[in-house]
């Protein structure tokens, strides 16, 4: 294949990337360094390495790709700040329907820092799977490949911190 082709696939699968997943890895990476600019720049770097890649064999996996790629960035920041610090995600709530009430509004955004709040309390390996299966919107398969854990083990990690929030939050309200 001549070289101006492979540069078309690469910019198509990067134009692909960026409207499919530009937001939730930067959602992603924001809750990792807990710092909204150095995500943007860590979602930036990880779309220039993606341009970088041969598209053929990125294709198939690009969501687990990006995750990976992203994650293991965010993590070599951390580790050079020597900041291993506990996570807090600090999202504004997307409104969806500009009508919306804003009390349920706000009382949907107490809800949702209340959540993140008692995230914070579960083991780290707990946290990164949950963040992956609801703000990557990752299968436990693609989480298993982003983070090296069988699938089962996510399967069984993903339990154990829905079921350890879920306690956390009946006592809360009792």
């Amino acid at each position: 294949m001549s070289e101006n082709g492979n540069t078309d696939k690469r910019e198509k699968l990067v134009r692909r990337a960026l409207e499919e997943f530009e937001a939730r890895l930067i959602g992603y990476a924001a809750s990792i360094l807990r710092d909204a600019d150095r995500a943007r720049d860590v979602v930036q770097d990880t779309f220039i390495k993606l341009y970088g890649q041969d598209p053929g064999k990125i294709e198939g996996a690009l969501k687990a790709w990006l995750f990976t790629v992203c994650r293991n960035r965010c993590l070599d920041i951390l580790r050079k700040e020597k900041r291993m610090e506990n996570i807090e995600q600090e999202q504004v709530a997307q409104i969806h329907d500009k009508a919306e009430d804003p009390s349920r509004l706000a009382e949907r955004s107490d809800e949702h820092s209340e959540v993140m709040r008692f995230l914070e309390r579960l083991p780290e390996n707990q946290k990164e799977v949950l963040r992956l299966k609801f703000q990557g919107e990752m299968s436990y398969k693609e989480i298993s490949e982003v983070t090296s854990l069988s699938v089962s083990n996510v399967g069984f990690l993903i339990h154990a911190g829905l079921k350890r929030l879920r306690g956390m939050l009946s006592h809360q309200a009792a």
